[in-house]
């Protein structure tokens, strides 16, 4: 697998890293690393295979706590309101940004973290029944337009937001089909009960593979290696255009420099970890590590895009509950 990086680690950041795992004693007992979401998705597995190789290099156990509730909500609100020593570590997903398009936050998705590294990304994939007529992203967006009111299926989050920011770049209109998750999208959606679905790679990889499903675009900076042959929407119409679910890891605001620093070298490396890098290669995505100053840059960049992208769907923020 390519590894890659949203900015490449510069050489003063590298030496601080090297100096500050020298020179600081931590941690000085166990690292909890909170996922806000139920066990067995992605962030909870990129977490328990990061525990491995971090408890390795700290000698100090590195539990995985599963706080899940309100769409990740109260579990990250309990990674800000840790205290700031390091030692309370969180893995949250895309759902860190895109809630703050949905939810009244108890906490500033910026002020209130230290970022230490992205640890994932994994694309999304335009597919639609083998029934539906256009089978090119030029070719949907004509259809579009020529029919006014196209159906996406969506299940929250960026699976609903993507299609919204697809239609804002081709001046297109389509229209949102809720569903509570892809298991209960996929069944009309082979049927051709609704026209399209920006769904990930995972879920929606075996009915494509067997037919049921056609993939006309996916949404990553680069192709798939599940899907090769599939262009992505950035090469194929709309250059710039990415749409992924992916993993970081955070820490309350506030951590020491020194510390921040070695939490980024130690998670940079357990990224780097063969096991690691294996199993989610069979998940589907891809290991994407930075720095934490392009990390904070790249939270604000999807802040602002995933509100844009919730204000033209109309979404009116709700109280988190």
């Amino acid at each position: 697998m390519a590894f890659t990086r949203r900015a490449a680690l510069s050489a003063p950041f590298i030496l601080a890293a090297v100096s500050a795992r020298a020179q600081i004693a931590f941690p000085q007992r166990p690292v909890r690393m909170i996922v806000p979401y139920t066990p067995g998705g992605v962030s909870d597995i990129t977490a328990r295979l990061m525990s491995e190789p971090l408890s390795a290099v700290w000698g100090q156990p590195v539990p995985v706590e599963n706080r899940a509730g309100a769409d990740g909500v109260i579990g990250t609100d309990a990674i800000a309101k840790a205290a700031p020593d390091g030692h309370t570590l969180g893995l949250v997903s895309v759902a860190h940004p895109v809630n703050a398009a949905f939810y009244r936050l108890p906490f500033d998705s910026i002020r209130d973290f230290s970022f230490v590294t992205q640890t994932t990304s994994t694309p999304l994939v335009l597919c639609a029944p083998t029934s539906f007529a256009p089978n090119t992203p030029e070719e949907l967006v004509a259809y579009a337009r020529a029919n006014p009111g196209v159906t996406f299926a969506g299940t929250g989050g960026v699976v609903r937001l993507a299609p919204v920011l697809f239609a804002q770049r081709t001046n297109t209109r389509m229209e949102y089909v809720p569903y509570r998750g892809s298991s209960q999208a996929h069944p009309d959606l082979i049927a051709g009960r609704v026209n399209i679905m920006f769904d990930t790679v995972p879920a929606a990889l075996g009915h494509i593979r067997s037919g049921a499903l056609k993939a006309i675009a996916t949404t990553g900076a680069r192709r798939s290696a599940q899907l090769p042959d599939v262009p992505t929407l950035g090469e194929a119409l709309l250059p710039g255009f990415e749409a992924s679910t992916w993993g970081m890891v955070i820490a309350p605001a506030g951590i020491s420099a020194a510390v921040l620093a070695k939490l980024h070298a130690d998670c940079v490396a357990a990224m780097a970890n063969p096991v690691v890098v294996d199993r989610h290669r069979t998940l589907g995505a891809d290991i994407v590590t930075s720095t934490p100053e392009a990390l904070r840059a790249f939270v604000e960049a999807e802040l602002t895009k995933w509100g844009e992208a919730a204000r033209a769907a109309g979404v009116e923020l709700q109280n988190a509950r």
